[in-house]
């Protein structure tokens, strides 16, 4: 098909040089969000959109219908305790959001409604909760709430007893934590960057608040929070590669704050508490995979700091949450969760084993301090999400909740393998890979939609996903490209693909997509890819490499304009990720910025069809970067294949806020995709 550009309104684009001549932004003018001219250039793209995509209607709302029946649409959560009440969510048909309930004294008393987020959501196209958090008598609820999808949260105070909101209300907070006093919040706010960056604390009714703790350094973030066991508040400033940590008896809150260990250059630690003891997860004196440590909480130095659990190089220590009896520790071994979980008195350690070759553990809330039971989700690509219980001194698990798919589900009918890729430097590359067993090669290699993320140090979960059935029942099978920058094979893994190291996570995915295509898992002709926010420069940066490897491109809040956004410390999130994607004000870290930026590297040659989608109040990745892309692909690339872009004119970062309107966003984009790869009407 040919790539007509769309009736969109015209302006001279203003030209702005950056470090040479021949780096330069043509489309600077579309940062004006308030503009009425770039505000018609994003309807005409969405009008555009809708007009090629209209032959598709009909399959989409099929996809739709689809998905929906696959989804017990009033369904509930496993109800967890805290104190005197058990805490769930629930949902009923027909309705975009949850239920957040409680019950008093046990599961069978009556159902106190603590948020309803329907209620809410009225006269709001877009609503998120954020923090939710009940003080130790449990009569007082204070949570956050966005409507704009910006991520700007408002702190509101609610009396469970009366259902009222109490007069305190405060803005741009990202964190809180309830003293032991019940009257006392402390919380912590965001400045024009939303970098959390003050600590206040907070005395209900008060008309103002005592700051007790700024952090200058704009590598840093703040965040608070309470102890499992109440007895601790702690305050965190972290960057992406070092952590200082601060505590206060939560029955004290006026007061001294005492700090846990200084911050020192790339050492990052968390902290948890039990009985007279921290336990202390940390990765100092270069050891990045992390150790565990315990240390007595009246002098935490780390001189005092005795071993519990040594560094390894091949496992990395993920996390590590603290009982009265026991703690947990999660660990990361070839890119696979395990679940240790250890005796306090004793030191005896036991594991709790998982079947399938590849498959993802998270917490559940576990909000009881004094407790012999672990709980926490199970899936994998072929098992639904499942809510477990673990015993400590007898070991057993207990299945609480499968969700249910609904319609016939058989597990059997799929199947899940661990396979390996190998880089241009020898480093062998993880790849989940799902497909339906009866999936047939008859007519060639299978349609596959391949994704990845590669950033952060954070692995990429191998979920379960109901909707996803509508691309495996259709023939495609579906892979995620482990690659280095994620954190499936601990820190070094991560550092392998950061900073300097950045290009390594695109080299690993066109090697996954090689590996694929060289095993007759799929082809070329039959390959989609797929990829959102750091993802989305993946798939970017791929696709100016390599695009001769992909029929088709999903991009997602995608971060392509990397060299203009970096040099931008303005804007949300730019300086705290220098250490994530380098300064291009050094010239080292820009040259190699220079060499991947999918934005700068746009040229002249044939693309596969893509699309890419946005939301105009991302805070995250600003709506212009893709939005620029998209202009520069129209006017720079050779025509043949299509390009649309989608804009969601009320989300945020991930989309709108409802369930069926997230829906139906993903109905519209497997449609998309289903279609390029010559599948609709299966």
């Amino acid at each position: 098909m040919s790539r007509p550009i769309p009736p969109i309104a015209r302006k001279i684009p203003t030209v702005r040089v950056v470090h040479d001549d021949n780096l330069q932004d043509n489309y600077a003018w579309m940062r004006q969000k308030g503009d009425p001219e770039v505000v018609a250039y994003l309807e005409a793209e969405n009008a555009y959109t809708d007009a090629i995509t209209k032959p598709g209607d009909t399959f989409r709302e099929k996809l739709y219908a689809e998905m929906l029946a696959r989804i017990k649409e009033d369904d509930q959560t496993v109800p967890y305790r805290r104190g005197r009440h058990f805490y769930y969510s629930r949902t009923e048909k027909g309705k975009q959001y949850p239920i957040l309930c409680r019950k008093t004294g046990s599961l069978d008393a009556p159902e106190e409604v603590t948020l309803d987020e329907n209620q809410l959501a009225e006269g709001h196209p877009f609503l998120s909760i954020g923090a939710y958090s009940v003080n130790d008598g449990g009569d007082l609820l204070a949570h956050t709430i966005d409507y704009t999808g910006f991520r700007e949260y408002t702190l509101f105070v609610k009396d469970l007893r009366t259902g009222a909101l109490l007069p305190d209300r405060i803005e741009k907070v990202t964190s809180v934590a309830w003293a032991a006093d019940d009257r006392t919040l402390f919380y912590v706010v965001e400045d024009h960057a939303k970098r959390p960056h003050r600590l206040y604390r907070h005395r209900l009714g008060a008309t103002s608040d005592d700051l007790l703790y700024e952090e200058t350094d704009e590598l840093y973030r703040l965040g608070v929070w309470r102890s499992r066991s109440l007895t601790y508040v702690f305050v965190a400033s972290r960057s992406f590669t070092s952590a200082e940590v601060r505590f206060l008896p939560a029955d004290r809150p006026e007061g001294v704050w005492s700090v846990v260990h200084a911050r020192e250059k790339d050492h990052e630690y968390d902290i948890d508490h039990t009985g007279d003891v921290f336990l202390i997860r940390t990765n100092g004196q270069a050891l990045r995979n992390f150790r565990l440590v315990e240390a007595p909480v009246n002098d935490p130095r780390a001189s005092r700091w005795t071993e519990l659990l040594p560094h390894r190089d091949d496992v990395m220590l993920e996390d590590v949450e603290a009982f009265a009896h026991h703690y947990v520790t999660h660990e990361r071994e070839d890119g696979l969760i395990r679940v240790r979980v250890t005796d306090r008195s004793t030191r005896a350690s036991r594991h709790i084993e998982f079947p399938e070759p590849t498959y993802d553990v998270q917490p559940e809330p576990n909000a009881e301090f004094v407790t012999s039971r672990y709980r926490f989700r199970y899936q994998s690509f072929v098992t639904p999400p499942s809510v477990y219980d673990y015993d400590v001194p007898t070991r057993e698990l207990q299945l609480l909740k499968r969700t249910e798919v609904l319609g016939g589900y058989d597990p059997s009918q799929y199947r899940s393998e661990r396979l390996h890729a190998t880089a241009p430097d020898g480093t062998r590359i993880p790849i989940s890979f799902v497909r339906r067993v009866d999936a047939t090669t008859a007519d060639g290699p299978t349609p596959l939609m391949l994704t990845g993320y590669g950033a952060y140090g954070l692995p990429y979960p191998v979920t379960f996903s109901s909707t996803r059935l509508s691309l495996l029942d259709r023939g495609v099978a579906f892979a995620i490209a482990h690659g280095r920058g994620g954190g499936e094979l601990g820190k070094k893994w991560h550092d392998a693909g950061r900073m300097l190291q950045k290009p390594n996570t695109f080299r690993d995915f066109i090697a996954a997509a090689e590996f694929l295509i060289r095993g007759g898992y799929t082809a070329p002709d039959r390959l989609a890819i797929e990829g959102g926010s750091a993802g989305g420069l993946l798939i970017g940066a791929v696709l100016n490499m390599r695009p001769d490897l992909y029929r088709v491109a999903l991009i997602r809040v995608p971060f392509v304009d990397v060299i203009n956004t970096m040099l931008d410390e303005d804007l949300p999130l730019t300086v705290g990720e220098f250490e994530e994607w380098g300064n291009p004000k050094i010239r080292e870290q820009y040259e190699v910025m220079k060499g991947y930026c999918p934005y700068t590297n746009i040229r002249r040659q044939l693309y596969p069809v893509i699309l890419v989608r946005t939301s105009l109040n991302d805070s995250q990745v600003m709506y212009w970067e893709p939005a620029k892309y998209v202009a520069k692909l129209r006017a720079t690339a050779i025509e043949g294949a299509e390009l649309l872009f989608k804009i969601d004119m009320t989300g945020g970062h991930g989309g709108p806020s409802g369930r069926y309107d997230a829906l139906r966003d993903l109905a519209f984009d497997d449609a998309f995709i289903l279609t390029e790869l010559g599948r609709a009407e299966r």
